[in-house]
């Protein structure tokens, strides 16, 4: 009997081991599929960033405007210096010895038919041909990009540089609108130039360009890695490697010396599902600027409808996009502050747009210490050429702020398509700060909307039923043309 009672649990421990390596086992298979899952959605990045770290970053920086203004734009002078674009990109190619990162949404920069290309397009060549250049001085070419048939691209990538492609389409049923440079991860650009020969010649363009901010130039490269890591990818990874994570952001931005002035700055991109961890959405980084304006707010933007539309199984569905709207209505009525808004008056201008700002015009009828205005920037010889004289500018300046961007403002655009943002705060009020970057923009703006192109509503209000007929004919005729209005949306 004792026997048989020693003998009874022994079946018991071959079964315990049993399930201790099957235990094991799972384990081993869960810890194997975390890292598949990692190592698929997130590549490991090659160099280590030049050995450029928070740590050892600079954040004593040089800041400059750089802008195209057209030959035959004929602008009041105001007595500032002037660094046209073109020039902004040679100096950048200049200081390069490592690498250079591009993120644009066109590559036009050659024309390929030589026997019709125009004068203008010199300034264009000689960008591209830099470019070519670079393979021969060591320096490594990065392009992201959403165009997957681009002769420009194929010539860079067979000269050299490294091109990868981001399935806009795919992602977010948006467009990159994405516009910047890093260079040997010090130097940055950030404005509303394409790499298109129009915008070195034909189109009015700001932007802005820091020499020696590898602190801020470490973060813009992480957006420019997150870009990268998209390449031929259908979907937006889950898990992301920490080397995309935001350095700063609106809560926690960067304190650092721009011209000698003490400021403050970050990077903020859109729409929300290309925002890594901790970095700031795009219309948060407005908020934030509208906000802490005390007297006066300038927008220039060549579009501005807040409006997002989305099709599904060919029925369109518009609906008020309110944030931005909302901010301005906030600024002009409840805080007394200033708001001039300058929009570009062409034939891809949205009927809409008009009913939106007589409605914020109207905000200031009958009230006392409110102020609202705006104008339409058009230029008299734009005729067929739609791109001749344009207003591309993407910006906001205020007192003690200053937000530039890729996005016009458009609801659509912020939800769906890709663009980066810089956030520029001056630490000093204006009083005890000299004159900064922040004056510079500014008086861009005045001087913009001093000039003869830019016309109030009252002018325009004929106009407006001539182009309000043009553009829904247009609309009716060519429905592909509008597509930028509806593509999807999922919300």
């Amino acid at each position: 009997m004792s026997a048989a009672l020693m003998a009874g649990p022994a079946p018991q421990e071959p079964l315990k081991t049993q399930q201790k390596c099957i235990a094991i086992f799972a384990l081993l298979c869960c810890f194997s599929v975390l890292v598949a899952l990692i190592f698929s959605s997130v590549e490991i990045w090659g160099d280590v960033e030049d050995g450029i770290t928070e740590e050892n970053c600079c954040s004593d920086c040089s800041i400059e405007l750089v802008e195209n203004i057209p030959d035959d734009l004929f602008l009041p002078k105001d007595g500032r210096p002037h660094l046209p674009l073109s020039a902004g990109f040679h100096i950048l190619l200049d200081q390069a010895k490592h690498s250079v990162e591009v993120v644009s949404p066109a590559w036009s920069l050659n024309p390929w038919d030589l026997e019709t290309t125009p004068s203008t397009a010199k300034q264009g060549q000689l960008l591209f041909q830099r470019l070519l250049s670079l393979k021969s001085r060591g320096v490594k070419l990065k392009i992201a990009s959403s165009l997957t048939n681009s002769a420009e691209l194929k010539t860079l990538a067979a000269h050299n540089a490294e091109v990868r492609f981001i399935n806009m389409t795919a992602l977010t049923r948006g467009e990159l609108h994405s516009s910047f440079w890093i260079v040997d991860r010090k130097h940055i650009y950030i404005g509303s130039a394409d790499m298109d020969w129009r915008s070195l010649s034909k189109r009015k363009e700001l932007g802005l360009v820091l020499y020696n901010c590898s602190c801020l130039a470490l973060d813009l490269h992480r957006v420019f890695l997150f870009y990268w890591q998209l390449h031929d990818k259908d979907y937006i990874p889950s898990i992301w490697s920490k080397r995309v994570t935001a350095l700063y952001g609106r809560h926690d931005a960067l304190e650092l010396q721009l011209n000698s002035t003490e400021a403050s700055a970050y990077v903020s991109t859109s729409p929300e599902l290309f925002c890594s961890k901790d970095r700031t959405r795009d219309v948060d980084a407005i908020y934030q600027v509208i906000q802490s304006a005390k007297t006066f707010i300038f927008i220039s933007v060549t579009d501005y409808l807040p409006l997002v539309s989305r099709s599904f199984r060919g029925t369109t569905s518009t609906r008020y996009w309110s944030h931005i709207d909302e901010m301005i209505r906030e600024a002009v009525v409840l805080r007394g502050i200033k708001v001039h808004l300058l929009i570009s008056f062409w034939k891809k201008t949205h009927p809409l747009t008009f009913n939106f700002v007589t409605s914020l015009k109207s905000l200031c009828m009958q009230l006392h210490n409110c102020s609202f205005e705006v104008r339409f920037f058009s230029h008299k010889e734009q005729k067929e050429d739609v791109e001749h004289g344009l207003n591309h500018n993407k910006y906001m300046v205020t007192d003690n702020g200053l937000y530039i961007g890729n996005h016009d403002w458009v609801g659509s655009d912020f939800a769906m398509s890709a663009g980066v943002g810089l956030v520029v705060k001056m630490t000093n009020s204006p009083t005890d700060r000299g004159v900064t970057i922040l004056e510079y923009v500014k008086a861009a703006f005045e001087r913009d909307w001093r000039s003869r192109y830019a016309k109030d509503l009252q002018v325009n209000r004929d106009q407006q039923g001539k182009y309000r007929h043009l553009l829904q004919k247009r609309i009716h005729m060519e429905p592909k043309e509008e597509n930028k209005w509806n593509d999807p949306l999922p919300l």
